[in-house]
């Protein structure tokens, strides 16, 4: 066992302890959005839209982290349109867009000679990894997803609890909700690249299930600390135990979960 105390002396483990905390923090946030907007479909279209920006950035020889960004906002406004002229609505256009992506990213790797190796290699991010850049893209993507659960909290709550409920109150549900999948798209986009697909299952939905409570407000605040203080446990055992930090956050919010539904069983519960 190392000293984690001398370990996170080091610039790559203290920048990766800080992106732990700034994901453990924004990630659950989207989390809740996706769970009470029923966007789990989403979820693994931005994964396939990882793959085809990163496709085309290899080819391209392209900065990965911009042009998956750009791919993935491209296909939720493709998405979006669809849902809209569409009458399987949001799951149906999700499902034909996956399709779409991972058939437009097999013919740029066939095309242009790019390895699958090296595209299926951008889903498994690092956190020791991280440079100065990618941290500020993070704090930015931080700042972003507050700001806006901060300035837009009523509007938020309105909208989770009925949409047509809301349009009657004069609140824009197509805007926002447009904007809540942008949010949520910018985060599978950067920390699919940044952290890995581990981290974006463990910190974007668990900490929500696990955190699931009656109430908006005190469901925000309990699933961003339960992200963080997963995010941040597993991050110390990972450089404690020289452990891949991917899977050991993972298997702490899992542990956490699983805690939780023993709980519930016990206390006879309903949640989650």
């Amino acid at each position: 066992m190392h000293n984690p105390a001398l370990l996170f002396m080091l610039a790559p483990i203290t920048r990766g302890l800080c992106a732990m905390v700034l994901s453990g923090l924004c990630f659950p946030l989207c989390g809740v959005m996706v769970l009470r907007l029923n966007m789990m479909n989403l979820r693994f279209l931005l994964m396939h839209g990882v793959l085809l920006g990163g496709a085309v950035a290899l080819a391209l020889q392209l900065p990965t982290v911009p042009v998956t960004i750009a791919v993935n906002l491209v296909l939720v406004a493709v998405l979006l349109f669809s849902a809209q002229k569409s009458q399987t609505g949001f799951g149906g256009a999700s499902s034909a867009t996956m399709v779409i992506s991972m058939a437009a990213a097999s013919l740029i790797m066939h095309v242009t000679d790019v390895p699958a190796k090296d595209t299926l290699d951008l889903l498994w991010g690092s956190p020791f990894a991280l440079s100065n850049v990618d941290l500020l893209a993070l704090g930015t993507l931080f700042a972003l997803v507050v700001l806006y659960f901060i300035t837009h909290f009523k509007t938020i709550l309105a909208i989770f609890y009925n949409r047509d409920i809301a349009r009657s109150l004069g609140i824009s549900v197509h805007v926002h909700y447009t904007l809540m999948v942008v949010l949520v798209a910018l985060v599978v986009a950067v920390a699919m690249k940044l952290l890995g697909a581990f981290l974006i299952d463990a910190l974007l939905i668990l900490p929500v299930l696990v955190a699931e409570c009656h109430g908006i407000q005190k469901l925000c605040l309990r699933s961003a600390l339960t992200g963080l203080s997963s995010a941040i446990a597993g991050y110390t055992l990972a450089v404690a135990f020289n452990l891949p930090p991917g899977a050991t956050i993972a298997g702490t919010a899992a542990i956490l979960y699983g805690t939780r539904k023993l709980l519930n069983f016990i206390q006879n519960k309903p949640y989650v």
